[in-house]
């Protein structure tokens, strides 16, 4: 939910944080402090983090008001990390956390965090968001370190040549081992797309890794890099995925489609490549032991 609210001449000079509980009485102090902290302010379109900030007649504020539940503070140790070498990161991206800043969050997502962990390190490049994973995805993100390794992985991605697997669940059987879907994508409405003729040229090939009480698993392998390319293109075959009811999917606990690898060759050959496990949501919700013998 957004609030709008333009200052006027009783608020002018006011602090951000007292200006907006003027303008918005049914917030609470502590809540209008957590929304600037977390980067769901703007003034005047321009993002504020900074509650002290002097209030000017005629400024337009606006606020990100977000649930509970979204506020993460995700934090990234050496530790956690998929893949780390000097040109590029990987990192797990965990479901219903943003991959990158939206209008009105800063802190809580992925390319907030991984930046945090740059500056942590001593590096002063920002985060360079070059792929990004839908909110209820988990799995591998990769980010370059500095500006020659965000063009190289850029341009890997642009030509098709970084590989990525993924793990969905379905309902039901199919009736192939394997299959391949070359079907255009375009956007039909503003959170969903769907198989057009006038449509995005988008390829993915299926392979089904195990099926077992009515769920089977499938690795994917996006041959393009199409907005919910994956998830549009199993619902055209008929399989949409579990937990994604926008795409006719049966309701779960959360979408079951996990980023398990990327893989892709760094500018003198060497093959860079990082692998991310599965939640224990997905895990629980796979046939047995399918997933396990992938695993280990």
């Amino acid at each position: 939910m957004i609030l709008v609210a333009r200052v006027g001449s009783e608020q002018a000079g006011m602090r951000l944080d007292d200006g907006v509980k003027a303008l918005f009485p049914q917030l609470s102090k502590g809540e209008i402090r957590r929304i600037i902290d977390w980067g769901g302010c703007n003034i005047s379109e321009t993002l504020v983090r900074v509650a002290s900030r002097t209030l000017k007649e005629g400024d337009e504020v606006a606020l990100g008001i977000m649930g509970a539940e979204r506020c993460i503070d995700l934090v990234y140790s050496r530790e956690e990390l998929l893949y780390e070498d000097k040109d590029f990161l990987a990192v797990y991206k965990a479901v219903g956390v943003n991959s990158q800043r939206t209008p009105y969050q800063l802190k809580g997502t992925v390319e907030y965090a991984v930046e945090c962990y740059m500056r942590s390190i001593g590096l002063k490049d920002p985060s360079r968001v070059v792929h990004r994973l839908d909110r209820g995805t988990s799995g591998v993100m990769f980010f370059p370190k500095h500006k020659q390794a965000a063009t190289l992985i850029s341009n890997l991605l642009r030509d098709g040549k970084v590989e990525k697997t993924y793990w969905a669940l379905v309902s039901g059987s199919p009736d192939q081992q394997s299959w391949k879907v070359d079907a255009p994508i375009a956007k039909m409405s503003k959170f969903r797309y769907g198989v057009a003729v006038n449509g995005r040229p988008a390829k993915t090939v299926f392979n089904v890794l195990g099926e077992g009480g009515g769920v089977t698993a499938i690795e994917a392998k996006p041959l393009t890099g199409r907005t919910h390319q994956i998830r549009v293109h199993l619902a055209h075959s008929g399989f949409p995925i579990i937990g994604d009811e926008s795409y006719g999917g049966i309701p779960a606990p959360r979408m079951m489609l996990h980023c398990r690898s990327m893989r892709f060759k760094g500018a003198k050959g060497k093959v860079i490549e990082a692998v991310a496990p599965v939640d224990k949501e997905f895990a629980e919700a796979a046939p047995v032991g399918v997933l396990d013998q992938r695993e280990s």
